[in-house]
């Protein structure tokens, strides 16, 4: 309970242990999520998408920069690569965000995919609530880049931001049989570069094909992150994005849809757990595998099988 206070009145080194626990999924951490739960709903929620390279890190830190100097307070999510040999987060974009780091208004966690090819983890949502309950306004969750097997960002944030850089070649064939649907803010960053222009009209023309579910527009800013230009028009797109889900009822119905998403998720998550622990009581899972190796039975009948036992 000590711990649950701390994080209400917004103590980082007591959210950075729970965010730890959530990490390594402590049986505590379960407890602690539960009761800062009705605290949570709160915090807006924006998310940064895009290829490698694109300076996703740096439009971060800059995004966060303004939101401070409106006098608003930032919890930020890098979620970086797993590395195959430790589990852990390997790019490290804390230390891209360094000037932030003494700024008691801000709160930076980088956080490991863990292998799960949807760019995010099922704790990153975790995490936001955390950094909910403990009063952070907006939380930037910067994606590690994989390309369109990232549009589960679109579940969890409110407001997405599609970043694309020119002079990548194919990048906007690659991005558009999936993440152009996502983008709610896109940014093609580093603009100084030639194709720039070139870059907005491909975009601009795909989106022209595309219909909103719920009437927004998407906008498009051109922006240079590593010396700050466009930020500022970037960031007034993102509270404008705000503004037109609150008068549209859209905050609601995020909210509601990434609820339904971290519900589903977690409910996968346990029934998979009892069904192997189950099986494990039974004889483990190597018996069953064999039955069906042998063509003994299928994986159709072995699955209902478990489910029978598990009383479903």
């Amino acid at each position: 309970m000590e711990l649950i206070e701390r994080i209400l009145h917004g103590d980082p080194r007591a959210a950075a242990r729970l965010i730890t626990m959530v990490e390594n999924g402590t049986a505590e951490a379960v407890a602690a999520l539960k009761a800062i739960y009705p605290h949570t709903g709160r915090g807006y929620v924006i998310g940064i998408t895009g290829p490698p390279g694109s300076g996703k890190s740096t439009l971060t830190d800059r995004i966060t920069a303004e939101l401070r100097q409106l006098g608003k307070t930032v919890g930020i999510i890098a979620v970086d690569p797993t590395s195959p040999f430790t589990g852990g987060a390997i790019l490290g974009d804390r230390i891209r965000m360094q000037r932030h780091s003494l700024d008691d208004g801000v709160f930076i966690r980088s956080m490991a995919t863990r292998g799960h090819l949807g760019g995010l983890s099922r704790s990153t949502n975790d995490v936001v609530d955390v950094l909910d309950a403990m009063g952070k306004e907006y939380i930037l969750i910067e994606t590690v880049g994989v390309g369109q097997a990232e549009i589960e960002i679109v579940r969890t944030a409110h407001t997405t931001i599609v970043v694309a850089v020119p002079g990548l070649g194919d990048e906007i064939q690659a991005i558009k049989a999936g993440i152009m649907e996502i983008g709610d803010l896109f940014v093609v960053n580093k603009a100084d570069r030639d194709g720039a222009d070139r870059t907005v009209l491909e975009i601009e023309m795909m989106l022209e094909h595309g219909e909103s579910d719920d009437g927004w527009r998407p906008k498009i800013f051109k922006t240079v992150a590593a010396r700050g230009e466009g930020i500022d028009a970037l960031t007034q797109g993102i509270l404008g994005h705000r503004e037109f889900l609150f008068e549209e009822e859209g905050h609601r119905r995020k909210g509601r849809e990434r609820t339904r998403w971290v519900f589903r998720g977690l409910l996968q998550e346990r029934l998979t757990a009892r069904a192997l622990d189950s099986m494990s009581r039974g004889g483990g899972l190597d018996p069953l595998v064999d039955r069906i190796a042998a063509r003994e039975t299928d994986p159709y009948t072995a699955v209902e099988e478990v489910l029978r036992k598990l009383g479903l």
